[in-house]
């Protein structure tokens, strides 16, 4: 088995174009997950098996968001989960490009824990805001839509990207691939997962944290009628 160092050398010419992604997941994310890719691939862990590290992370922070009562060290806590859940779901594709390649199953694992993930986030939000209305401020029923609301924006996002992505036609073999844009790059930081997860870290601050997620909920809606909007104007030019 390669070393880390070898296999941190081997994944810098194995990545994923930066095409689409924000900046947060360009410079923080990406290269956080190569380094897990090469520890994992150091001590012989599948990429499947990276995946349910990452789910075990994120969900592990999903369950103390609906069951502890909020506080700054809670909230630190949840971020620090969350993160490293999210740098191990970037690991995990890494790590199958370095052995090779992915498989299908491999992929559909991926995909399966992550619509769960962010299913399950928001469900815990409101379960939290349900059980702790006063550190939230969250008395009146009305801010009980505000998960179901973000919930239904990130879902159909994410079903909405991943489905635009398989029924693009693929760029020719030995196509160059478009530069990145950092102007795009920067524009999708409020959408990026790892962005959101901030805002846990103000779960101390209780109406702060509510307005911050509302805000942020609100920015995910008009971002998904954009994406929406883009998505069927692509793949309307596509020929039948």
């Amino acid at each position: 088995m390669a070393s880390v160092g070898t296999a941190l050398r081997e994944l810098r010419g194995a990545q994923k174009s930066a095409k689409g992604v924000s900046l947060y997941s360009r410079f923080v994310n990406r290269p956080a997950g190569r380094y897990l890719a090469a520890g994992s691939y150091a001590v012989g862990l599948t990429p499947n098996q990276v995946t349910l590290v990452s789910a075990a992370f994120s969900f592990a922070a999903v369950a103390a968001v609906a069951l502890a009562a909020p506080s700054w060290g809670l909230g630190l806590a949840v971020w620090a989960a969350l993160a490293v859940g999210f740098a191990f779901d970037s690991a995990d594709g890494q790590l199958a490009r370095l052995r090779g390649g992915g498989s299908a199953a491999g992929e559909w694992l991926d995909h399966v824990v992550d619509c769960a993930k962010l299913t399950a986030l928001h469900t815990c939000v409101l379960i939290a805001f349900y059980r702790f209305p006063d550190a939230y401020g969250t008395g009146s029923a009305g801010w009980l839509l505000v998960p179901l609301g973000f919930q239904f924006a990130s879902v159909v996002t994410f079903f909405g990207g991943l489905l635009t992505e398989k029924l693009k036609p693929k760029p020719a073999p030995g196509s160059p691939a478009a530069a990145p844009s950092t102007v795009r790059a920067v524009a999708l930081l409020p959408v990026d997962y790892g962005v959101f997860c901030l805002v846990f870290l103000l779960l101390g601050g209780g109406e702060l944290f509510r307005w911050a997620y509302a805000g942020l909920g609100v920015v995910a809606a008009l971002f998904l009628l954009a994406f929406l909007a883009k998505w069927f104007r692509e793949l309307s030019a596509v020929p039948r």
